[in-house]
């Protein structure tokens, strides 16, 4: 059985090995000139004692592939559920040709333990070597973005794509079983597949490990603005930039944790209250800078008062904390995963006529 498996799918198997042949030499060709302009600038800065005044050149080498490297990261494990898992049993059971394997002294339990063995492997293999070359490429890149916890990179690096990638298989197969018809089943898989990465990022994540809270003081330099709404003023903070870590929200609050009302902005900023506008033109825009340099003074008056009263409370997840994450998350679709295959087992035993 497991030879048969691999007839079936060797030419498939045989041609991303290529694919990934040459996405190594392609990096492995590229990726020391990343290495010699990121340490040729930390050397350069420290040296005259400024690394925050001019961009890591790193940042701005090989776009076209950084670019590339991205996309495909990011939909190699829909191809493969959509490719590899969907058809894999659905045309079997289209073609009829599960009957043979099962009038050959097979039982249905070993007919498809072999083939999601089998293949399964291989798919999260294939993700996993193409994470592995992809972050070593990318590190120099990483270190000057500082921003691991960011979706254009915490999804498409190190073990999170072996997780969506065994998810994603099992999910095409499990659509297979259940849909019996290979198109449907595919386009089903990409459905799912997409929504339950949109949804794991956006509702599941943040909530993966409970967030610290740091208390700061309420200053001009901390990304403070005004917006003026219908119901009033209203102060917007700005998450501070984290490196490595995810700010996640960021609130102007009192001792008791209250936001400041329209009665106090109308009260301690009646300029900007009563809509009148700044440099720019309008209430909002106080949260430039002016011509000479500095805030509108209403702005910097207004900040002042806010911050007798208020400070603000940053929720955040520290860099310390990315591998553990990185952990849970691949975890979670194994684990997803798993109770798809379990499913298949189930309903092919059970169900499958």
């Amino acid at each position: 059985m497991t030879w048969l498996t691999w007839r079936q799918f060797r030419t498939q198997i045989l041609v991303v090995a290529s694919v990934l042949a040459a996405v190594a030499v392609v990096l492995l060709v590229t990726g020391p000139h990343l290495v010699s302009l990121s340490d040729a600038y930390v050397k350069a800065c420290r040296a005259a004692k400024d690394c925050g005044s001019t961009t890591n050149p790193v940042l701005n080498a090989d776009g076209k592939l950084q670019s590339g490297l991205s996309d495909v990261l990011l939909i190699v494990p829909a191809l493969i559920g959509i490719f590899w898992g969907a058809p894999l049993i659905a045309r079997e059971l289209e073609t009829g040709t599960y009957r043979l394997g099962w009038t050959q002294s097979i039982t249905r339990r070993r007919w498809l333990a072999v083939k999601l063995g089998v293949v399964g492997l291989v798919s999260v293999a294939v993700a996993g070597l193409l994470s592995l070359m992809v972050t070593w490429w990318s590190s120099p890149i990483d270190t000057a973005n500082a921003d691991r916890f960011g979706n254009a990179m915490f999804g498409l690096r190190d073990i999170t794509p072996m997780g969506y990638a065994a998810f994603a298989f099992a999910l095409g197969v499990t659509t297979g079983v259940l849909m019996r018809r290979t198109l449907p089943a595919m386009a089903s898989t990409l459905v799912v597949f997409v929504a339950a990465r949109l949804a794991e990022s956006v509702w599941v994540r943040p909530y993966l490990m409970p967030p610290l809270r740091h208390a700061m003081a309420v200053t001009g330099a901390n990304g403070i603005g005004f917006s003026l709404t219908p119901t009033g003023l209203q102060v917007i903070a700005n998450p501070p930039n984290i490196p490595n870590g995810w700010a996640i929200s960021s609130d102007i609050v009192n001792n008791a944790g209250q936001a400041p009302s329209a009665a106090f902005f109308k009260s301690a900023c009646p300029s900007i209250a009563n809509g009148i506008p700044g440099p720019g033109g309008g209430a909002a825009s106080l949260r430039v800078k002016a011509p000479g340099g500095q805030p509108p003074q209403a702005f910097q008056d207004c900040v002042a008062k806010v911050a007798a009263k208020y400070h603000e409370v940053v929720t955040y997840q520290p860099a310390s904390r990315f591998w553990a994450f990185q952990g849970i998350e691949t975890a979670i679709f194994v684990v997803l995963a798993l109770l798809l295959a379990g499913l298949c087992f189930w309903w092919v035993r059970h169900r499958l006529a």
